[in-house]
């Protein structure tokens, strides 16, 4: 691989859930450049701790903008608009520390699939994934057998899974982050960076060597009268 682009995501962030939407739907474009892309789960309210960052809905004028900026961006990227529930947010610990386990024993399009049903049930279908219960259905819904949803749930709370969710969430933390979407990219030169967020993909590109085409805005045609 000439590049590696590691996605630090949390699925109590939306704009997580729109950017590992976005890179999974470009990863054969990016493996044809020899770019990979892997997804590290994190907990972002530890990221907000350790950076001494606050959640945008704690902040009035950030939480007045997250609702023109949350349509606009899922427009931009193709998904029904998001919905945040009454319980949100919630404590991600738990599902998070199941991505890591999922991750660790699952094939990778398991894994991804998983994560992304998080958001789907949490913004969609309002259901609180926090709630073991409601994890394991989840969980269950993409293929897991009985046997392995139980696995999941237990290993979630083993010292190993906590350990690695501290260590994904420092790892992040040791880059820059302050919040999620976090991207710590390599290029081809070997040299490494820090990005931020679900809009800044262009300079991404841009950083990685790679051909693209950015949003241009095309001359309306004189009327021929």
């Amino acid at each position: 691989m000439s590049g590696k682009i590691d996605a630090y995501v949390d699925c109590v962030s939306p704009y997580s859930y729109y950017a590992t939407i976005y890179l999974r739907k470009n990863r054969k474009a990016l493996e044809s450049h020899g770019v990979e892309v892997e997804f590290h789960p994190v907990f972002l309210g530890g990221i907000n701790v350790g950076s001494g960052n606050k959640p945008p809905w704690t902040l009035p004028a950030k939480a007045a903008y997250s609702k023109f900026d949350s349509e606009r961006a899922c427009k931009y990227f193709g998904v029904p608009q998001t919905q945040t529930p009454d319980f949100f947010p919630i404590l991600s610990i738990m599902p998070q520390r199941c991505m890591i386990y999922i991750k660790k024993h699952f094939p990778r399009e398991r894994y991804e699939t998983t994560f992304l049903l998080l958001w789907e049930w949490m913004y969609y279908k309002n259901i609180d994934i926090s709630k073991p219960e409601k994890l394991a259905e989840l969980i269950q819904s993409n293929g897991f057998s009985d046997s392995e949803v139980k696995e999941i749930i237990a290993a979630a709370s083993s010292p190993e899974i906590k350990q690695a969710l501290t260590d994904n969430t420092q790892t992040a933390l040791d880059t820059g982050a302050y919040g999620a979407p976090w991207f710590w990219v390599r290029n081809a030169e070997g040299k490494e960076e820090p990005f931020f967020g679900s809009d800044r993909f262009a300079f991404m590109w841009m950083y990685l060597g790679l051909p693209f085409q950015d949003v241009a805005i095309i001359e309306k045609e004189k009327s021929k009268l």
